[in-house]
């Protein structure tokens, strides 16, 4: 038997001490311990749009209402080919601006997000979803209406909002049937969302042998709106059609007031929000906005008001317009990949092209182009300052 060789205090080791410790050995390697469980996968969606400027609220909005659908995905603790998922958003501002939102959807590409929601603004979305079928990721929007976002035939490109065409044709229809108008004036800010859905507008109610008494234009930085009140006066109008925004379309409703002008304002997504009371005076929106979004009223939605007390709760605010939508566009880009087994974008595109859900705003379902089939439209009005419903539009 070979000595026992000393320890570090200068004793000798027992013999048994190793033989005991070879035991314990063998005793581990026939119980190892539990297998750690990996850790989770994580997947990044991106949601882009204007964090700053004048639109800003619009983009928070659209951020929050993201948010909430990646807490919600992370409470039901999803497997996805066989990997559990940890869902995490990656939140970027494009400013509301084109070159921006190109450099922004650059900066997704190559941060190998798994989809997007976004851009807010039709004129952002446009050339961005470029970029995003040039590296192959999915795009779902849910704010922008211009008919342009989905007829670039990218397949990559999808939208769960009604377009200019169908608001534009809704809101013509109400201002000749409904509203009887015979003078109506069309104003936007030549952007390519304003300047389409005015152009949509426009065409509308011409079909229904409305002739527009006077077009005019602005900007997305005019406050002053004088010149264009007093253009617009000499003409009478009964309805003015704003294509642009809120941040613009609140101060023009407030200054037709002040400057006598005694016609109503009449505009599409970009307007339809609580800004646009905030800007114009609760007064105001209350005697003469009519607007429709996209979506619809929130509360009008199946799953709008359970939103709206959770939207509340959690940001302490209510809900601008399409936060529910980009709810719904991320839980689809979720949907898409339990569907195809995979996060890969390549390989659940196919199965997002074929979506058929069931979302807290309704029916999603998709045409070839990638637009939403049989959205209803809602015209709405404003009481108190806050939006309500005026009319279903089928």
């Amino acid at each position: 038997m070979p000595a026992p060789r000393p320890c570090h205090n200068g004793f000798a080791r027992p013999v048994r001490w190793a033989a005991s410790s070879a035991l314990a050995a063998a005793v581990s390697l026939a119980n190892p311990a539990p297998a750690q469980p990996p850790s989770p996968q994580t997947v990044r969606i991106g949601i882009a749009g204007p964090l700053s400027g004048g639109a800003a609220h619009s983009g928070k909005d659209n951020e929050n209402g993201a948010r909430l659908a990646i807490e919600d995905l992370n409470r039901k603790a999803m497997v996805v080919g066989g990997h559990a998922l940890h869902f995490e958003l990656q939140s970027e501002d494009d400013q509301g601006d084109p070159k921006q939102a190109t450099v922004v959807a650059l900066k997704l590409c190559d941060g190998h997000v798994a989809g997007v929601v976004g851009h807010y603004n039709s004129g952002a979305t446009i050339p961005a979803s470029r970029v995003y079928h040039d590296c192959g990721l999915p795009l779902v929007n849910a704010s922008s209406s211009s008919p342009q976002v989905t007829r670039l035939g990218f397949e990559t490109t999808f939208r769960i909002i009604s377009n200019d065409e169908v608001l534009g044709d809704a809101l013509a229809r109400y201002a000749v049937e409904g509203l009887k108008a015979s003078r109506i004036a069309v104003v936007d800010d030549r952007t390519a969302y304003g300047q389409a859905a005015a152009d949509q507008f426009a065409r509308a109610v011409q079909a229904r042998g409305i002739a527009v008494v006077d077009r005019q234009y602005t900007t997305t930085a005019t406050t002053d709106f004088a010149p264009v009140i007093t253009a617009l006066k000499a003409k009478r109008p009964e309805v003015v059609f704003y294509g642009g925004l809120d941040a613009q379309a609140g101060p023009l409703l407030r200054q037709m007031h002040e400057l006598g002008l005694d016609a109503r304002l009449m505009g599409s997504g970009g307007v339809c929000t609580l800004e646009l009371a905030r800007l114009a005076g609760a007064e105001n929106v209350d005697r003469s906005a009519i607007c429709t979004t996209g979506g619809g009223l929130v509360s009008a939605l199946p799953g709008g008001v359970e939103f709206e007390k959770r939207y509340r709760a959690a940001y302490d605010a209510d809900v601008q317009a399409y936060a529910p939508f980009t709810y719904d566009a991320v839980m689809l880009i979720a949907d898409a990949m339990t569907r195809a087994g995979s996060t890969e974008p390549q390989k659940y595109l196919p199965a997002l092209a074929k979506t058929d859900y069931a979302g807290i705003t309704g029916r999603i379902r998709f045409n070839d182009q990638g637009d939403i089939v049989e959205r209803p439209v809602m015209l709405i009005t404003f009481s108190g300052g806050k939006r309500v419903l005026l009319q279903e539009m089928k």
